[in-house]
């Protein structure tokens, strides 16, 4: 008796083994790519689950009265890899030269120990797409929250500190206008080589210098009861927050924010960003699962 290969159609093989051999070619498709990513493009630290205190993003409001947003205890139940250095401009101009992005508003020549600035978060958005595609990894913005976990006790807490049952709308327009007086710009806003401005706990270097960083979180406006309990939520995702020495609300198209778009308050010096790499099992599957329908 002769025994021969038995041979499954390629229709009948399931829907799983189909995603895994689609993710084995864009994988090897991306390891191709990955070879012309400099080392220094993808440098992460991995900051370990742990809990810290985090005051929420947005604008509150207590009985129709502003209040500072409320700060618990978060914990992270897994792992944070993030870029330790905001993306250079150099490698953004490499995303630039290869069409995936728009030319950022800030001149000079493209440095590569220096962060980029000029770009929105439609442009950090496309960058991170354009890397994606070019590593078989998936990068993306961090929330607000994940950007807080890193930074650690850099991130700035912006509470005035007026207490919630306070119902003199003076108080806190007085406080305001003192904190945004004491907020100045840097005397030299230029952006500055990386490491210039310190690190983290975490090893996240340079949060909190002159230049902030784009987040994936939208501007929500809170509303509480007398009892502080939330009552309503109005999310604004054409908006997000840009965090570094203070939070600062910005349109998703602004560039330059000393030039407008900044809600409120003192206007970021300039804004940049940096990326989260996902470092879940499954990650490889859903970048290829994502090219497979592009």
């Amino acid at each position: 008796m002769s025994c021969k290969p038995h041979r499954i159609p390629v229709a009948a093989l399931p829907a799983a083994m189909m995603v895994l051999i689609g993710g084995a070619f864009f994988l090897n498709t991306a390891a191709a790519s990955l070879a012309e990513i400099p080392t220094a493009m993808t440098r992460t630290i991995t900051v370990l689950p742990g809990s810290f205190a985090y005051r929420e993003a947005g604008e509150f409001y207590r009985d129709n009265y502003a209040v500072d947003g409320p700060k618990s205890e978060r914990r992270m139940r897994r792992s944070l890899e993030i870029m330790k250095y905001q993306v250079s401009a150099a490698d953004y101009d490499r995303c630039v030269g290869e069409g995936a992005c728009l030319p950022r508003d800030t001149r000079g020549e493209p440095q590569a120990n220096i962060p980029v600035t000029g770009v929105s978060f439609d442009d950090a958005m496309a960058y991170a797409d354009w890397l994606s595609r070019k590593t078989g990894e998936i990068w993306r913005l961090p929330s607000d929250e994940e950007l807080a976990f890193a930074a650690g006790e850099r991130y700035p807490d912006d509470a005035l500190g007026i207490p919630a049952d306070s119902r003199n709308p003076a108080l806190r327009w007085l406080a305001d206008y003192e904190r945004e007086t004491a907020r100045k710009a840097s005397r030299d806003p230029r952006p500055q080589p990386f490491g210039s401005f310190g690190e983290s706990e975490s090893g996240l270097a340079d949060f909190g210098g002159n230049v902030w960083e784009w987040t994936s979180t939208c501007l929500s406006r809170v509303n509480l009861d007398k009892a502080g309990k939330q009552i309503g939520t109005d999310v604004s995702c054409g908006i997000y927050i840009a965090a570094g020495k203070h939070r600062s609300p910005l349109s998703s198209f602004i560039r330059e924010p000393k030039n407008g778009g900044c809600s409120v308050g003192t206007p970021p010096d300039n804004v940049g960003f940096r990326l989260v790499r996902e470092n879940r099992w499954y990650s490889p599957l859903l970048f290829a699962i994502r090219r497979m329908w592009m």
